[in-house]
């Protein structure tokens, strides 16, 4: 086998190379093909992991950090442009895991140097990279569209969009990289987007096309990456009770109106951010691995109905 040819071999995914071989039979039906670990096992065993936007403590990175851990990740980078409480959080994780790796990292997520630098260590330290989340976000202008400036809609698109863009750049660039331990290339990009980018009337402007760019972006890389092994999809949150929305849950508890939030989609409540986490799990886990360039909506069914009620905001 020639040079190039071995290299383009190693570029392929496990699943092209070696296809999951026949199981035998059951009396007279075939077994079933299992690609994916036992479910009832931890999800994402041994696997490396970065996770942008985990300093709030309500953060639906902070909870994805902590679904990660419990599932049997060898190392966790938690990562956030403030980092006030992201030492709280790594004892907090290495008190309830104390098997996992944790490492906490200040910086701007939509700064190329920064995260290119975060994935190089845990290469350097660790030899591999499967899941990045690309959380990091701001929750936009609280403004109509004609009271928006540019430099305010620029500023939402570079966190909440350049950021995606340097995560799905440098994360596949890794996670194609193979080893004695990691023999095909393979990993999983998870992007927050939300669905203001998939319905109108969820979310300012700029925030609203921030976000439909996120969906873009997982859709095109998909195939950019394709038979590489690596996946990437994004994750579209409805009414979460997260930093972003802290404000939004204080005022309705001030007017004993908490209960009508949520009231839009048809499960008729708010969501936890520990039920995004657990869909970010899925996503980064070998149980997801068909499932590539798609937004995912966690919203209580929100974006099942169109239009949403005008004036509002999700």
């Amino acid at each position: 086998m020639t040079a190039i040819a071995k290299r383009r071999l190693e570029a392929l995914s496990e699943q092209l190379v070696a296809p999951v071989p026949d199981a035998g039979n059951f009396e007279d039906i075939p077994k079933l093909k299992k690609i994916a670990p036992d479910s009832n096992g931890p999800r994402v065993q041994g696997k490396v992991v970065i996770v942008t936007g985990t300093n709030s403590p309500l953060g639906i990175g902070r909870a994805s950090a902590h679904q990660f851990a419990q599932n049997g990740a060898r190392a966790v980078y938690i990562c956030d442009f403030n980092d006030a409480n992201l030492e709280t959080h790594k004892r907090e994780l290495a008190s309830l895991y104390p098997n996992v790796d944790v490492h906490t990292r200040k910086f701007d997520a939509a700064n190329e140097e920064a995260v290119k630098a975060v994935v190089d260590e845990a290469m350097k330290a660790y030899g591999r990279l499967d899941i990045f989340f690309a959380n990091a976000g701001v929750v936009g202008q609280h403004k109509l569209f004609t009271d928006i400036s540019a430099e305010e809609f620029q500023s939402t698109l570079n966190t909440n969009v350049i950021s995606v863009q340097l995560a799905a750049k440098y994360a596949a660039l890794a996670m194609k990289k193979t080893s004695d331990q990691k023999q095909y290339p393979c990993g999983s990009i998870i992007c927050t987007a939300s669905v203001a980018g998939l319905r109108s009337n969820a979310g300012s402007t700029d925030y609203s096309a921030s976000k439909a760019a996120v969906i873009s972006i997982a859709q095109t890389v998909a195939y950019q990456l394709a038979g590489s092994g690596v996946r990437i999809n994004a994750i579209c949150p409805g009414v979460i009770e997260t930093g972003m929305t802290a404000i939004m849950y204080e005022a309705a508890r001030a007017r004993g109106t908490e209960k009508k939030i949520g009231q839009l989609n048809p499960l008729r409540r708010g969501a936890h951010a520990d039920e995004v986490a657990r869909v970010a799990l899925f996503l980064g886990s070998e149980e997801s691995s068909y499932v590539n360039g798609q937004a995912w909506a966690v919203d209580g069914g929100l974006s099942a109905g169109h239009p949403f009620v005008p004036g509002k905001l999700g």
